[in-house]
C-alpha cells in the first residue's frame, strides 16, 4: 500500500501538477476544415483545466497521417495558429496540455485524406475505419520503402516544434491502439524483412527512433509517449509481448523523458513488471478488457498502490469537466451519451456542467 492519493501535488519534468489526475487523448472530431483547432476546443479543454495534466485528442503530424475525418493538424502554419487560443485558454484556467502526436498509418482511408495510407506493410487493417461519409472497410496500405521512413520518423518531430510553437507544455507521440508506431510493433502489421522487421529490435527501431527525433527537437522534459502492451486493436497484433515492450523502455531510457503513458491491456504482472522496469514517470490508464469502461477511483487508487504515478481518465471526463473535484469529495459521476461522441457541434461536447450542489 501507498500513501499517495489522486490529489497529491507532483513534479512532471519542468511542471509542478496540482494533483494526479490525467485527461486521457480522446478523439472528438470537431475541428474544422484543414485540421484547424476551434473556439469550442478552446472551451472544451478549459472547462477540463483543473485535471494535473491534459493530453489532447490525437494530432496529425502530416497529412497522410490523418486517421478520422474532423481531426486536428499540427503541420501547417494555420493549424499552429488556431492551437493557440486553446492552449492560452487552458493556461488561464490553471492548467497544462500536452499535444498527443498521431500518425494513423493504414488506420485511414483516401476519402479523408486524399492520398493512400501507409504502413510498415502491405497489410489491411481488416476492418472499417471512419470516412467522411461513414464507415467504409480500410483499404491496403502502401509499404514504406526504406528510404521513406526517415520522413515519418522526423513528421514527429517536426509536430512537436510546431506544437511548441502553438503553446502546448509538450508532446505526447501516439504508440498505441493500433496506429502507426503501434503497427511498427506489430507481428502481424509489420512484415518488413529489413531493419524495420521481424526481431523484437528491429521492430521497435520506428517507435525508438520517432521518439529520439522528438527530444532532440523539443528535449526530454517535454516529450512522452503511450503504449498499449498487447491490446491488438485495429489488428495489430503483436508477439513475445513482455519481451517487446521491456527492450522498448530500455532503449527509450536514454531519452529521460517526461513519461511514459501505459494503458492496461495486457495481464496485471507484465503491467507491474514494465512499471518496475522503468525508472522514470509512469502514467497508467487503468481500463482494461473485461474491466470497467470508464477509470474510476478505485481503478486508479489500486494502480497508484502498484507504483503508478500519475492516473489518466478518458471516458470519464466527457461528461464531468469538474472530475477532479468529483473525485475528490465523492460527488456522482455523470453519464456521457455516446450518440455525441463523434456527432460534431458543442451538444455533448461543451454543454456539460459541473456538478450542481443543492442550496
Amino acid at each position: 500500500m501507498t500513501d499517495r492519493t489522486l490529489f497529491d501535488r507532483f513534479r512532471l519534468a519542468d511542471l509542478d501538477l496540482p494533483n494526479r489526475v490525467v485527461m486521457a487523448p480522446m478523439t472528438r472530431v470537431r475541428a474544422a476544415g484543414d485540421g484547424l483547432a476551434t473556439p469550442s476546443m478552446a472551451t472544451y479543454y478549459a472547462q477540463r483545466a483543473s485535471a494535473g495534466l491534459i493530453v489532447s485528442e490525437g494530432v496529425q503530424p502530416s497529412l497522410v497521417g490523418q486517421s478520422n475525418p474532423g481531426t486536428p493538424g499540427l503541420y501547417t502554419d494555420a493549424q499552429v495558429a488556431s492551437w493557440r487560443p486553446v492552449t492560452e485558454a487552458v493556461h488561464v484556467n490553471g492548467g497544462r496540455i500536452f499535444a498527443q502526436l498521431m500518425h494513423g498509418g493504414r488506420v485511414s482511408h483516401p476519402e479523408t485524406t486524399g492520398v493512400q495510407p501507409v504502413g510498415p506493410s502491405a497489410v489491411p487493417v481488416g476492418a472499417d475505419v471512419f470516412t467522411p461519409t461513414g464507415m467504409k472497410p480500410g483499404p491496403e496500405p502502401r509499404a514504406l520503402a526504406l528510404a521513406e521512413i526517415p520522413e515519418h520518423v522526423t513528421s514527429y518531430a517536426d509536430a512537436a516544434r510546431r506544437g511548441i510553437e502553438a503553446g502546448f507544455d509538450g508532446v505526447e507521440l501516439h504508440g498505441a491502439n493500433g496506429y502507426l508506431i503501434s503497427q511498427f510493433l506489430s507481428s502481424s502489421a509489420n512484415l518488413r524483412t529489413d531493419s524495420y522487421g521481424g526481431s523484437i529490435s528491429n521492430r521497435i527501431r520506428f517507435a525508438v527512433e520517432a521518439v529520439g527525433a522528438t527530444v532532440d527537437a523539443v528535449g526530454g522534459s517535454r516529450t512522452g509517449i503511450r503504449l498499449s502492451p498487447g491490446a491488438g486493436i485495429w489488428n495489430a497484433h503483436e508477439t513475445e509481448v513482455p519481451e517487446l515492450y521491456a527492450a522498448l523502455l530500455t532503449e527509450l531510457a536514454r531519452f529521460d523523458l517526461a513519461y511514459v503513458h501505459l494503458e492496461a491491456t495486457t495481464d496485471e504482472e507484465v503491467l507491474i513488471a514494465l512499471r518496475d522496469a522503468w525508472k522514470g514517470t509512469m502514467i497508467v490508464n487503468p481500463v482494461f478488457p473485461g474491466g470497467p469502461s470508464k477509470a474510476d477511483r478505485k481503478a486508479a487508487d489500486h494502480w497508484l498502490d502498484l507504483g503508478a504515478d500519475l492516473i489518466s481518465f478518458g471516458r470519464s471526463f466527457i461528461a464531468n469537466p469538474d472530475l477532479v473535484e468529483r473525485l475528490r469529495v465523492d460527488l456522482p459521476i455523470a453519464d456521457d451519451d455516446e450518440a455525441t461522441w463523434y456527432a460534431g457541434g458543442d451538444q455533448g461536447y461543451i454543454t456539460y456542467p459541473a456538478y450542481a450542489h443543492g442550496a
